[in-house]
């Protein structure tokens, strides 16, 4: 997986974005993309040859071991960042969209009265714009967020459920064929695993409250946006009123 390819892609969508949303972005790929790249692949690599067994029962170990680990940490947070990434990518696919609709209307418009050096700095500017959080944009970002949320808690409940907590036990007993009777299995390293384990559910629960505050910001300044609207419509509609009143006043007065 190209993890700075993935950034790039973010980080240009993220321009669209509120500075909740760049918060959000540096707390996904610092501390989690970053944690998980560098130190959390390392303490999992010895996973399933450091899962030992008493019993020499050929079979017994991965028997056990597919039991109490069915999916990898590494794995589950690796599709959860995807998933949780995968989002923003849709702000993306729509500001390339409404950019690309845009550049050929200024090139039809202003075909005639550009040289190729304003032609160029006009589509660079177009390029580099930031685009109001307003309309099918607005909707598009809050849906983006609703979706990562579902992500989140989606994997955050999975990663629960699978492996019954949080927390990595010292000591697990199997009974699975082909074992022969009710063997005990050790993991290596669980107390680091629990740390690790622990660290990126707190930022995962991170990254799902900056969401729900930009949700909420993002509602809010909606909301007050509509109310100041209504409110200029009957200020221009009263004074429109008003106008009007005093013209008709004025022709009553000057009539004979």
């Amino acid at each position: 997986m190209s993890w700075p390819a993935l950034y790039a892609q973010l980080v240009g969508a993220n321009r669209h974005s509120t500075s909740l949303g760049k918060v959000w972005l540096a707390v996904l790929f610092i501390f989690r993309v970053m944690v998980l790249v560098v130190a959390a692949e390392s303490v999992w690599g010895d996973e399933q040859s450091d899962f030992t067994c008493n019993t020499q029962q050929p079979g017994c170990e991965n028997v056990c071991y597919d039991q109490f680990f069915p999916v990898s940490h590494i794995r589950l947070w690796c599709l959860q960042l995807v998933f949780v990434s995968t989002p923003t990518l849709l702000v993306a696919m729509y500001v390339a969209y409404r950019n690309h609709g845009d550049k050929k209307k200024l090139l039809q418009a202003k075909a005639s009265f550009l040289s190729s050096k304003g032609q160029e700095a006009e589509l660079e500017t177009l390029k580099r714009r930031r685009l109001p959080l307003a309309g099918a944009l607005w909707w598009t970002y809050a849906c983006s967020l609703l979706f990562r949320l579902l992500f989140e808690g989606g994997f955050m409940y999975a990663l629960y459920v699978v492996y019954d907590g949080f927390q990595m036990p010292r000591l697990v007993q199997c009974d699975q064929w082909p074992c022969p009777n009710l063997v005990d299995c050790f993991i290596s390293r669980p107390t680091e695993k629990t740390i690790f384990t622990v660290f990126m559910a707190t930022t995962s629960s991170i990254c799902m409250i900056l969401n729900m505050a930009e949700l909420a910001y993002l509602v809010a300044k909606a909301v007050a946006r509509s109310v100041c609207g209504q409110r200029e419509t009957s200020e221009s509609r009263k004074s429109s009123r008003e106008r009007t009143q005093n013209k008709s006043n004025h022709k009553l007065l000057v009539s004979p």
